[in-house]
């Protein structure tokens, strides 16, 4: 009887989910559309859908494990969400307004459009697709966690994981069908549920944790302290962590899409004055949880089951509601993954092999749906070897963040080129690569940096190397000039209108050689 209800809850929200996305369905009359949503959303649409890719499944699981096993270190997400909104604020100018100029679809598509360069468009697509495919793998084995607490000992772990993978893979039928419009409505259902409903049942933890003989006091005191001079992660390992999540956070294409899928600039800048709140009463409250139940003999035993541990207090009822908050994030992390994935195999790797612009929304879904049949396929295969995924998955993290000097660099600052792009985007990867395997959790002799902060220095010296010893010629140095001529041009005239897709052998300086 208790699988049934587990079963059923999810099943029950997943048919939600589905009648939602049926019920506001429409058909994209061009790839563009099927790639950004045609730049519709308002802003609470747009918060959730970064919220829910912004926010995986596992963070009710790895995230609350680490704070229920470490302590106040696992405050780290917090921080750099917080942070990443911030960013969010200052991106929504240039590439809202270059995104509609330039009919802009992808991340690596705003690249090659900056630098004028499809090497560097290609390379930047490459590596997303690289760092983010072992997480689509990742997210579809997490949910085998979930199936089997909601079985209630009836389901081995392993058919578990089957179940959570097929279901993930089932879900994306909907995501090939209805593209970006139908992952940003999923993600406001999804988002609600895990987030606001998911909030409501961490404070309810908290208030029977505290009444229970589970508060502060009884938390070990090593739970309260930060790696420092002299530790063995090292002084800088804190910081090193907040920097990776808040500048590699806009590298994921899964993340980067949601600029083109909003409005307006405003739109964009009032979704991370909504995210921000949202992020840090969530994240606060699940790891101030963490912590306390740390207390509690079974968490001590197995950290990462914190979430289901502690709300089994609540009966079964409690743990399918703590069940399909973490199926809701899910789904919404990784069918964002998938279509971001496809999209921009589709754009920026065979449109451009092709040497056109991708018009047919088929070539997108067929892109997706290959990704998808990998992405299970992957998962299937790897499910006796996670432990080697997991390094690949924390080595591509590192990877990821190696785009953030060409991308930040690249919006605000005129004097990058190709050159250094190119250069800096490659050696950090490689550099990031190496010193992840050899230092996997943070590099003693530099004090404690991770490796994928080690290599944005790298990163940054080559690319701003190239930038001054390399300087463009006369006629790249008016395009760009041209380019960042648009962001002083009116809201109104960028924002409120809708621009005609410029083609591959429009004249204009500023998309020449694309």
């Amino acid at each position: 009887m208790d699988i049934l209800i587990g079963y059923g809850g999810v099943a029950l929200f997943f048919l939600v989910v589905i009648v939602v996305l049926e019920k506001t369905k429409r058909r994209d009359a061009t790839f563009s559309d099927y790639a950004t949503a045609g730049r519709s959303f308002g802003s609470f649409y747009s918060t959730m859908a970064f919220v829910n890719t912004w926010l995986p499944g596992t963070i009710f699981i790895a995230f609350a494990g680490l704070a229920a096993a470490a302590g106040v270190i696992g405050f780290y997400f917090v921080p750099y969400s917080l942070l990443a909104a911030v960013l969010m604020f200052w991106l929504a100018k240039p590439v809202n307004r270059w995104g509609k100029l330039f009919d802009l679809r992808t991340q690596a598509d705003l690249i090659g459009l900056r630098y004028n360069s499809k090497v560097v468009r290609v390379t930047a697509a490459a590596i997303g697709i690289i760092a983010s495919f072992p997480w689509v793998i990742l997210g579809m084995q997490s949910l085998g966690l979930v199936f089997t607490y909601l079985s209630f000992g009836a389901i081995s772990g392993v058919a578990a994981v089957v179940i959570g993978i097929l279901l993930i893979g089932v879900r994306q039928i909907w995501t090939v069908r209805f593209g970006m419009r139908g992952v940003v409505i999923s993600d406001m259902v999804q988002g609600i549920f895990a987030y606001f409903i998911g909030t409501a049942v961490i404070l309810g933890i908290l208030v029977w944790l505290l009444t229970n003989g589970h508060g502060f006091g009884q938390v070990s005191p090593g739970f309260f302290t930060i790696p420092g001079p002299g530790s063995a992660l090292g002084p800088m390992y804190l910081m090193s962590l907040v920097l990776t999540g808040a500048v590699g956070g806009w590298c994921w294409p899964d993340i980067f899409v949601r600029l083109f899928t909003a409005r307006s600039t405003s739109t964009i800048k009032r979704s991370a004055a909504q995210a921000a709140p949202i992020l840090f009463i969530f994240g606060t409250a699940l790891t101030l949880l963490s912590i306390l139940a740390s207390s509690v003999p079974e968490v001590a035993e197995a950290p990462d089951n914190v979430w289901f541990i502690t709300a089994g207090i609540g009966g079964v009822g409690l743990v399918t509601v703590a069940g399909i908050c973490v199926v809701a994030a899910t789904m919404g992390n990784v069918g964002a993954n998938l279509q971001a994935l496809g999209t921009m195999t589709a754009n920026d790797i065979i449109g451009v092999a092709r040497h056109h612009r991708v018009t047919d929304p088929k070539t997108g879904k067929i892109a997706v749906i290959v990704l998808t049949i990998l992405a299970a396929a992957g998962a299937f295969a790897t499910l006796n070897i996670s432990t080697g995924l997991i390094v690949l998955a924390l080595v591509s993290y590192q990877g990821i963040c190696q785009l953030a000097p060409t991308l930040f660099f690249g919006i605000f600052w005129k004097r990058g080129n190709a050159a250094g792009a190119t250069a800096g985007m490659i050696g950090g990867f490689i550099t990031a690569a190496i010193l992840e395997i050899l230092y996997p959790t943070s590099i003693p002799w530099l004090g404690g940096l991770t490796s994928g902060v080690a290599a944005l220095i790298v990163n940054v010296l080559l690319y701003v190397g190239c930038a001054l010893a390399l300087p463009s010629a006369p006629q790249e140095r008016a395009r760009v000039e041209e380019l960042f001529a648009h962001l002083n041009e009116t809201e109104t005239a960028t924002d409120t209108t809708t621009t005609t897709p410029i083609d591959e052998k429009e004249p204009s300086k500023a998309r020449n050689a694309r």
